[in-house]
């Protein structure tokens, strides 16, 4: 995927839909928080990626203002969930019991 503001967008559409459905989800399990919600690491793997993409294309230059402040405000957003992604260190399947469980916060 070629790096671009108009994919960029696309990414945030995705993002913001997906957590739209998170919190359908939820409602339909009988009002669960969403941060007790499995899928909560797949949202913050996504939203991981989405960051990584807006800086990117921030240091490529030439971003509207308006998308780097949304740029801004996922970066923001992805420091109070950063604790949720998938480690890159070692993959799950190489992990003991123990240690998945602590990076799972079990």
């Amino acid at each position: 995927m070629a790096i671009s503001v108009q994919n960029f967008i696309k990414l945030a559409n995705f993002y913001n839909q997906m957590l739209a459905t998170m919190a359908a989800i939820c409602v339909e399990k009988g009002g669960i928080a969403m941060e007790n919600y499995v899928g909560r690491f797949f949202v913050a793997d996504t939203l991981e990626y989405i960051v990584e993409y807006g800086k990117r294309l921030m240091k490529q230059g030439n971003v509207p203002d308006d998308v780097a402040r949304v740029i801004k405000i996922f970066e923001d957003r992805f420091e109070s969930v950063k604790d949720l992604v998938t480690p890159t260190e070692k993959p799950i399947y190489e992990m003991t019991l123990e240690e998945f469980e602590k990076i799972m916060n079990i």
